[in-house]
């Protein structure tokens, strides 16, 4: 607890540095500079002018320390980071209005076929940028306000969220929490309104684990009419705190204080943390279906069997473009991403966040597309 009320303390002064910056739209289109795709962004010379993204409202406590972290080394760089969620954050991306995007979703054919329309040539791509569990959230007096999680298999959980499972004491979840004596409220959900890849990432895990459970299609929007929509993590979060008897889904990094579940992987219940995320990670494959240059796009592993692995994981990316009609935004892109992926840039996120640092296995390939960027 003690860990997540010091992680929303710094994001928040990250916030505070976030919010004396100035936005100005940028045409998404460019050419010209030579940064290195190296962790040391001061190399190259610092980049000037106001540059804007938006997108996924899992990355923001990130991206605010990412702002504060470039423009420790760019003082004259004004970044606004707008998280207006995942799909949002893309089709503003695809009218040229800002330097990148933030998406818990990998590009789409229709997306990709799209931004050939705003990149100055080539196709816009994605690159992994954040990687963080997703948590069950839940809000239950006398568990969760005493400090005690539940234990949850993959069945369970989709019978939850679809509505199936009513109550808190139905013996699917009372048979898996022995040792806590579970009430009778009713189980409220809440699940994203917003079109959100945090909610097609947490839901992929039930297509691929429980399908009998899950029938859905995946989709960036809530399939059901079960509980009640909130928008964005952080209006998921504030939903679960109102009532007794709710349960969620979230970004790791703005859990709090509620209860989580710890989720079963073979035979065990395994908490989520940062570093039981990054073995899921550790544990999987890249895409190979995804069409495209430069592209870095992870298939996770929900069916890991890796000692300590928590399986619901989302992998956040930033779009960019290879060539932008704007100089500027294309240097800017270019450094912006070198110094997010870099080693102190996954530290700075860890730090105000919570979440995984990338791991080697996909830092070389994310290396090679960022280079990829013509800034001249």
């Amino acid at each position: 607890m003690q860990k997540n009320i010091f992680v929303r303390s710094l994001a928040a002064l990250s916030g505070i540095a976030m919010l004396a910056t100035v936005a100005a739209c940028g045409d998404n289109t460019a050419s010209t500079g030579d940064n290195s795709s190296s962790s040391d962004t001061t190399k190259s010379a610092p980049i000037s002018g106001d540059f804007q993204g938006a997108g996924a409202t899992s990355q923001q406590a990130a991206v605010e320390a990412w702002i504060a972290g470039f423009q420790g080394t760019n003082p004259n760089a004004k970044i606004a980071y707008n998280p207006t969620g995942s799909g949002a954050g893309v089709t503003t991306f695809l009218t040229g209005a800002t330097a990148w995007a933030g998406s818990d979703k990998a590009l789409s054919d229709d997306d990709i076929a799209k931004s050939k329309a705003v990149c100055a040539s080539g196709q816009a791509f994605d690159v992994p940028v954040y990687i963080s569990p997703i948590a069950i959230v839940f809000n239950l007096k006398g568990v969760s306000d005493a400090g005690k999680h539940i234990n949850l298999d993959a069945t369970t959980a989709a019978k939850i969220f679809d509505g199936k499972i009513t109550t808190w004491n139905d013996p699917a979840i009372q048979d898996q929490n022995k040792d806590l004596k579970l009430p009778s409220t009713p189980i409220t959900v809440v699940h994203r309104s917003d079109k959100s890849g945090t909610t097609q990432n947490f839901v992929s895990y039930f297509k691929d684990q429980a399908p009998d459970a899950w029938s859905y299609d995946l989709s960036e929007n809530w399939p059901n009419e079960v509980g009640q929509g909130a928008k964005g993590t952080s209006g998921v979060i504030s939903t679960v705190k109102q009532a007794d008897g709710t349960i969620g889904y979230a970004d790791f990094s703005q859990v709090g204080d509620l209860g989580t579940a710890a989720i079963k992987v073979g035979d065990s219940y395994n908490a989520i943390s940062a570093e039981a995320g990054s073995k899921v990670i550790e544990d999987s494959k890249l895409d190979d279906t995804a069409k495209g240059e430069n592209r870095v796009v992870v298939k996770i592993n929900h069916a890991t069997e890796a000692k300590g692995a928590y399986p619901i994981v989302l992998v956040s990316y930033d779009i960019v473009c290879p060539a932008y009609k704007d100089t500027k935004q294309a240097e800017f892109a270019k450094a912006w991403l070198t110094y997010v992926t870099s080693d102190e840039g996954q530290k700075a996120a860890q730090d105000a966040a919570g979440s995984a640092p990338l791991p080697s296995s996909l830092t070389s390939q994310i290396s090679k597309s960022i280079e990829a960027i013509k800034t001249k």
